[in-house]
């Protein structure tokens, strides 16, 4: 009986200690709340005070500004190309390598030329011949009119002959242009530059083969450079061509007008957004690649300003001192965004009111 007693007294002790644990949180919680302390009335206070004197006060004012929404892009050129073989050859040289700034008509890479050499000598051997036939044609009808003068010969026998330098004439002109042809195609073994850029990268080395639409080099024009982004439907349907739009470069730390140059008429099925197209000035060390953003206009907003230095906090409260007609009113307000020296005031002020400057009291004064 006695153990059966001292097992209720233990289990009595152990719930009794727990409940001593929760009340002590409970109490710890609410001394770090700040229970137990008098809390600052966050209503404006209906008790004025009397205005320093010499004490200096600034009006609250109302400036109107644009309002803009950014649509993030990227930094694409608006002119580049893959160079890409004609002919299966091999690769003799390679002259370039990513970065390096090439000019038009400058050798990039160089094919091996054995077989388009072979083709141009054939090429011009066949038309040698072509050639060498026509003027014996035109001798044949030289001496078929000094015979058909005299009777010697029918007129079906001249009209041979004159139809036979007409075929031998074709067959000139089509060697010539054989020529021309094998001769383009041996212009094809040497590629060069399209037009003035800088290198992305190359695709081949010496000794590889390359095949007909093979890529062997890649490369950009600096000069012209634009920032593709894209703009969500309501607000691209309201761009238009040559429009000018602010836009940035934040690592750069670069702003600039750009001009609209295309908007494309198809938009992503997933964001429901189109592909705007701008063009600008471009500051030095732009690559293809970089993170921009384009600045879309919405309607103008309205903003109060007051000098930074005129907030005063208490805890997590800002307030501002008003000059009123009885004297000074603590008001409790509702910051925004800096401007400079300057912060925007959400609510708690009007445009016109006056506002203390705490650092123009002076000392001993109580504002």
């Amino acid at each position: 009986m006695m153990q059966l007693w001292m097992n209720r007294l233990r289990s009595m002790g152990v719930w009794l200690a727990m409940l001593a644990g929760i009340v002590g949180v409970t109490l710890l919680l609410m001394v770090f709340a700040g229970y137990f302390h008098t809390k600052v009335d966050a209503k404006p206070s209906t008790r004025l005070r009397p205005a320093p004197a010499g004490a200096k006060y600034v009006v609250v004012t109302e400036i109107t500004q644009p309002r803009y929404e950014s649509a993030i892009g990227a930094i694409k050129p608006v002119h580049e190309a893959n160079v890409a073989s004609k002919i299966l050859a091999r690769v003799l040289e390679v002259n370039v390598t990513a970065g390096k700034k090439v000019t038009v008509g400058e050798i990039l890479v160089k094919l091996s030329d054995d077989e388009q050499r072979s083709r141009v000598q054939q090429a011009e051997a066949n038309r040698d011949s072509m050639v060498a036939e026509l003027q014996l044609a035109k001798s044949e009808v030289a001496r078929s009119k000094q015979l058909m003068a005299s009777k010697s010969i029918s007129q079906a026998e001249f009209d041979t002959a004159t139809t036979r330098v007409q075929t031998t004439q074709a067959n000139a002109d089509r060697a010539n242009r054989a020529v021309e042809e094998a001769k383009v195609y041996l212009d094809f073994a040497t590629v060069v530059a399209p037009f003035s850029g800088i290198i992305v990268d190359k695709s081949v080395q010496p000794g590889d083969t390359v095949s007909p639409g093979q890529t062997l080099v890649s490369l950009y024009d600096p000069t012209r450079m634009q920032l593709v982004a894209n703009v969500r439907e309501s607000l691209a349907m309201k761009l238009q061509v040559g429009q000018q739009l602010p836009a940035r470069m934040e690592s750069l730390g670069y702003e600039c007008l750009a001009t609209v140059s295309e908007v494309v008429p198809k938009a992503d099925v997933s964001s429901r957004s189109f592909e705007v197209k701008v063009t600008g000035p471009c500051p030095p060390g732009v690559y293809s690649g970089m993170f921009g953003r384009l600045m879309l206009p919405l309607e103008d907003e309205h903003l109060l300003l007051i000098p930074a230095e005129t907030i005063q906090r208490v805890g997590q409260l800002t307030f501002v001192q008003v000059l009123t007609e009885g004297g000074l009113a603590r008001r409790s307000v509702q910051v925004g965004r800096d401007f400079k020296d300057q912060v925007e005031i959400l609510t708690g002020l009007k445009a016109g009111e006056q506002v203390l400057i705490p650092s123009s009291v002076a000392k001993g004064v109580a504002p």
